[in-house]
């Protein structure tokens, strides 16, 4: 929310319910095509790290930089350490959140720690038994990161130096792997920075977008008007994807006033010269006054609607106690003869 706030797009992936890394290169290439963005920047924590180098690997002209987080190159030391792997789809679902559960510390956090860990336990709770495995079977399936054809210098290695639950080793194997990438260690966070550390790891995510050439939209944030001399929506979406090409000049957003008359609308296509600009104030003065005046024929209708309304009540009422009175004294009338 708040890179979006600042005129980025961002779009968080979940992990579909796939069994392999072949069936998840598909399913995300599948997704990028529906949402319509062909160039992007991957952002990735553990297992999300391991799958968006893969993602880099076998599509590189999609992948335009990485941002890796407390993640691994290869599967090798999941699987050894866990041998039931081969029946992992036929595990009742208390037993895999249970395996998922002991993978996360416990004992004494730091507060903002403590909730994300809340927070996670409480989403795994949610997850299927089918989603369980799937994101199991990821973990253990046999794979490794093979050379990228991305340059170190497009991707940055963010990892927290406290307790993760991965081991030291594999995540020194990346730094190793990747010699020219930029460093950014955060000095707590736990397993889940983006939820413990949020305004630490978007200030590295916004360093490592201007490094990489990405800048802000001022038209991407919500409720800023967008300027229509930016593009088509191909471009658009090009940018908003992560290209790295030079973005359209941008005119201001601010209103200019001329003198001490009413604001004047930025220029643009439909825009015309000053004497239409005038003419558009005058006919919203114009429409204005018009409203104003249906209103105040509305109110005097309301009004001898009101009076009429009176005026009846009031003639039917006299007319309600003259017959009553003309009844009773011809009643009185028949008394007295009697």
């Amino acid at each position: 929310m708040s890179l979006s706030m600042k005129g980025y797009r961002v779009i968080s992936v979940d992990i579909p319910r796939v069994w392999n890394h072949q069936e998840w290169i598909q399913a995300f290439e599948k997704f990028l095509d529906a949402i319509d963005v062909h160039h992007i920047h991957l952002y990735g924590t553990s297992l999300g790290g391991f799958l968006a180098q893969l993602f880099a690997q076998h599509r590189p002209r999609r992948v335009k930089s990485l941002v890796l987080s407390n993640t691994f190159l290869e599967t090798n030391s999941f699987a050894a350490a866990m041998p039931w792997a081969p029946f992992v789809g036929w595990t009742p679902s208390f037993l895999l959140k249970r395996y998922v559960l002991t993978g996360i510390r416990d004992g004494p956090h730091e507060p903002f720690i403590a909730d994300s860990v809340d927070f996670v336990v409480a989403q795994v709770e949610t997850l299927s038994r089918d989603d369980l495995a799937s994101r199991l079977s990821l973990t253990v399936d046999a794979a490794s990161v093979g050379p990228l054809l991305l340059s170190d210098s497009l991707i940055t290695i963010m990892d927290t130096n406290d307790f993760c639950a991965i081991p030291q080793q594999l995540k020194d194997q990346v730094t190793e792997r990747y010699p020219g990438a930029r460093q950014a260690y955060l000095k707590s966070g736990g397993d889940f920075p983006f939820l413990s550390r949020p305004d630490e790891v978007n200030l590295h995510l916004q360093l490592h977008l201007r490094r990489v050439g990405v800048d802000a939209r001022q038209d991407m944030v919500p409720g800023v008007p967008k300027n229509d001399a930016g593009g088509s929506s191909s471009n658009q979406n090009d940018e908003q994807g992560g290209t790295d090409d030079a973005q359209d000049d941008r005119t201001d957003c601010g209103s200019p006033r001329n003198g001490s008359g009413p604001p004047l609308v930025p220029d643009g296509p439909d825009s015309g010269n000053s004497q239409n600009q005038h003419l558009s104030n005058a006919y919203l003065s114009i429409s204005r006054e018009h409203l104003v005046h249906l209103m105040l024929l509305a109110v005097m209708e309301n009004e001898q609607a009101i009076l009429a309304s009176k005026a009846m009540l009031h003639f039917t009422c006299e007319y309600v106690i003259l017959d009553l009175l003309r009844t009773y004294l011809s009643s009185l009338y028949i008394n007295l003869e009697v």
